[in-house]
């Protein structure tokens, strides 16, 4: 067991492999990441094994699954890793314009097609070495991945269930609205009753039938009929074009996408909710100059408002951040996704 072992004669190197390969679950992509060769990653596994005296990662015919013991451990090498690199950042500081590092960003879909068009020219212009990976993740994931060290940063709407443990940082506030393909006569003539009538789209990874809309409209006795489902807001905003549904989105995916997709919006009749959207960062990775360096250029991504990015007549800024005091005043849990 590791705690029976002489660290001096430990390789720290072994712990960057395990956490490589958690991350990317295949030997092959795990040593592109590291820049060696996947016989080399493959002995210091078997090393690993040896050490922890666990298979740590079993393969599979798509790559390779982390046992419990590995999982377990995680998180704690991956905050080890962080104080690490913290320390020798501190001596070596880090420069974005040299640096090749890659990070990892995950959340949503429907932040991340906001977000990532305004941050990716900062990083090609600033920072043209480095490059960035998203995680696809629903809101309820994104702290099991950064305490997995899965993910560097966390695009998430921010709900007041966020470990004190996690720095955060507000982006922009959002809302629902009612989005529908351009011409739909719900647009021309949106109310309540109508709503209810119509057959709607919902946006859930499980095809769940049900969602926060649903429980808007029970407070008031009323509900609606949830016809389809998918798994991403991206892929409702292609089948509204297409279609007669209307579904519940975020207001700003849909006043920077809609345009391109032929899909409108009006405001909720429902009445709802907003909430605020940032970045989220275990604070103890904030000891890493480059992942703090990361946490920044994503509030400068959206400091000024995303108004550069609308497209056509019905995009409109985003709200900037809101003042504490002002969060912290009528400010209500976000709902996890329309599902």
């Amino acid at each position: 067991m590791l705690n029976e072992i002489d660290l001096s004669r430990v390789d720290l190197n072994l712990l960057v492999v395990f956490e490589a390969v958690f991350r990317e679950q295949r030997v092959a992509d795990a040593a592109k990441r590291l820049h060696v060769s996947a016989s080399a990653v493959s002995h210091a596994l078997g090393r690993l094994r040896e050490l922890f005296d666990d298979p740590l990662f079993l393969r599979t015919p798509k790559g390779v699954l982390p046992t419990a013991r590995a999982t377990a451990v995680a998180a704690s090498v991956s905050e080890i890793l962080s104080r690490v690199r913290g320390v020798v950042g501190s001596v070596a500081p880090f420069d974005p314009a040299l640096s090749s590092r890659r990070f990892v960003v995950g959340g949503p879909d429907a932040i991340a097609a906001v977000v990532l068009p305004r941050l990716i020219p900062l990083l090609r212009r600033e920072a043209p070495g480095i490059d960035l990976g998203f995680r696809h993740l629903l809101p309820q994931s994104v702290i099991a991945e950064l305490d997995a060290g899965a993910i560097d940063v966390a695009l998430t709407p921010f709900d007041g269930s966020i470990p004190a443990r996690f720095a955060t940082e507000t982006m922009f506030d959002e809302e629902f609205v009612v989005a529908a393909r351009t011409g739909h006569p719900f647009l021309a003539s949106p109310s309540l009753r109508r709503y209810c009538q119509e057959l709607h789209l919902l946006v859930s990874v499980s095809g769940d039938s049900a969602g926060y809309v649903d429980g808007v409209l029970a407070e008031k006795g009323l509900s609606r009929r949830v016809a389809f489902s998918v798994p991403s807001f991206m892929l409702a905003l292609s089948v509204l074009a297409e279609s007669d549904l209307l579904a519940a989105l975020p207001s700003t995916l849909v006043a920077y996408e809609g345009e391109r997709f032929g899909v409108g919006s009006v405001k909720a009749p429902f009445g709802g909710q907003r909430w605020d959207v940032g970045a989220a960062i275990p604070k103890v990775a904030l000891a890493d100059p480059g992942v703090a360096w990361l946490r920044d250029m994503l509030v400068r991504a959206t400091s000024g408002g995303l108004g550069q990015l609308a497209r056509g007549p019905r995009s409109r800024p985003l709200a900037r951040p809101p003042s504490k005091r002002a969060s912290a005043r009528g400010r209500r849990r976000a709902p996890r996704s329309e599902r």
